[in-house]
């Protein structure tokens, strides 16, 4: 191929993807979408700028001289000498300075990915262009999936939020709790013999949960809230009748308890069970409860439960909202005919009570021959639902989290190199189509990017000439450079000696 202006020919090489002419190296595509004006283009090395010998370095950009200052003489633009031929405004251009902020801003949002580090990809990046999926048809099924994954991420977030919500409650389930009660006696021995000289027995409460599926079982003492046992107030007297243990922030949990006392008669004892109710649970009012058909709840299903009934008897007030007009059942219940809803929690404490304890009556046996001395109970308790622990695990597992975006990730890179693919073939496509009209193309375009890169506002080609340089405005220019270098070896010498040159 021919060379203009005496630069040798670009050598092509179909099997590359870049095209090298003179010191740039970078592609631009006819028929491919060009970037904005002023938009720097992708290279993949570092353009160099080479100076022509002769001139000042600081030609281009701005005025004449290495301090920048204003130099004595009339300017470019004035007086009788003609302008240099492509030569600017000695200010920086609009372009140049549009160009140097998006480059900024450039550097700015790839300095803040990289302290960002892996940044997620938006939905937009994994869809196929559709001149791809022009090209293969079988790529719809990729879409389909997308458009799948699209649906179940929806849903998946949605049960996440529910799950969210739901474990803010307390999630409870109903189990049974075997309770044990037994003892055993030990007779008084003859003097002399190493052995108890009193007779005594000694009572045992255990109890587990039946069926307990976690690996790690609840103590017994975990369930209860406080426990006494009251004896036989006839054989021990009215100060030692009474076995008491209540729970402290300070208790460690235990799987049953022990009482030992002297005797040798069967001895008859009441368990009182209190349960150990999280959140707390209240007795109703026996009024307020045949009302409302709630025994024993919370205090949140108790408010709950006396709401609904408020509603469903419309005895809300219908112009003031935030009053309550009683009907029969209420003034007797609350004593007022009208109150506001900001004093039911008031009113309401005065009704609450303290929960029934769990009443077993028990026989402590001391006939050797009485074979069952083991009395079991069963009672209903309220624990954890283990569907918790797997929402709260589930909400806090990073493991799939990681996989789907390592999966995502792959997926990226996957389209980008598609991508990357289809720019090729364009590429060559539009080569091979027409050659001479594409290399026409191309090497205005790189010219432009030339320009644009170098900052270079005149005619490169005009500037190889000598005529260039027979111009009437090459005196000035010379004076100029010749005066800014005298002012800079002299500035020099003024710092190295420490005085003033006048």
């Amino acid at each position: 191929m021919a060379s203009r202006g005496g630069f040798p020919a670009p050598q092509m090489n179909p099997s590359l993807s870049h095209m090298t002419v003179g010191h740039v190296t970078t592609m631009r595509m006819p028929g491919m979408p060009q970037p904005p004006s002023g938009y720097p283009r992708s290279m993949s090395s570092t353009p160099q700028y080479h100076q022509r010998s002769g001139m000042p370095p600081s030609r281009v950009g701005g005025p004449m001289g290495s301090m920048g200052g204003q130099m004595p003489g009339p300017s470019y633009g004035g007086g009788g000498l003609p302008m240099r031929p492509g030569m600017g405004h000695p200010g920086m251009d609009v372009s140049r300075k549009r160009f140097l902020h998006q480059q900024h801003q450039q550097q700015q949002e790839a300095l803040g990915g990289l302290r960002r580090g892996a940044k997620r990809r938006k939905m937009a990046d994994k869809v196929l262009p559709q001149r791809i999926r022009d090209l293969v048809p079988e790529s719809q099924a990729y879409m389909d999936l997308l458009a799948f994954e699209r649906k179940l991420d929806q849903t998946i977030a949605r049960k996440r939020m529910e799950i969210q919500e739901a474990i803010k409650k307390p999630i409870m389930q109903k189990r049974k709790l075997r309770i044990y009660i037994s003892n055993t006696y030990t007779p008084s021995k003859p003097e002399g013999e190493e052995s108890e000289k009193v007779s005594s027995w000694e009572l045992r409460v255990e109890g587990k949960l039946l069926e307990e599926p976690g690996k790690q079982k609840k103590k017994f003492s975990s369930f209860f809230k406080s426990l006494v046992i009251e004896l036989d107030k006839e054989l021990y007297g009215p100060d030692n009748h009474l076995v008491e243990w209540h729970r402290m922030p300070t208790t460690q949990e235990t799987d049953g308890f022990q009482v030992k006392r002297p005797g040798d008669v069967n001895v008859k004892c009441t368990l009182l069970l209190m349960l150990d109710h999280q959140p707390p649970q209240y007795k109703l009012d026996p009024r307020l409860a045949r009302l409302l058909g709630v025994h024993t709840q919370t205090r949140a299903n108790i408010m709950q439960a006396l709401w609904l009934y408020i509603k469903n008897n419309k005895l809300q007030d219908g112009h003031e909202k935030e009053f309550i007009n009683c009907n029969r059942y209420f003034r007797q219940i609350f004593g007022c005919p009208r109150m506001k809803f900001s004093e039911i929690p008031m009113k309401l404490a005065g009704l609450l009570h303290h929960p029934d304890p769990i009443i077993i009556n028990h026989i402590i046996s001391v006939d050797p021959t009485d074979q069952k001395k083991t009395a079991c109970y069963d009672i209903d308790v309220e624990v954890d639902d283990p569907l918790k622990t797997q929402m709260n695990s589930f909400l806090s597992s990073t493991t799939n989290q990681q996989e789907i975006a390592a999966l995502e990730m792959k997926i990226h890179e996957t389209i980008e190199y598609i991508n990357t693919l289809k720019t090729e073939r364009d590429f060559m496509l539009s080569f091979s189509n027409n050659p001479q009209d594409f290399i026409k193309d191309w090497l205005k375009s790189q010219c432009r990017d030339l320009k644009l890169m170098t900052d270079v506002t005149g005619n490169p080609e005009e500037e190889r000439k000598t005529e260039f340089y027979q111009a009437p405005w090459v005196p000035e220019a010379v004076g100029r450079y010749v005066y800014s270098k005298v002012q800079q070896r002299r500035q020099e010498l003024e710092q190295v000696l420490g005085i003033r040159l006048t």
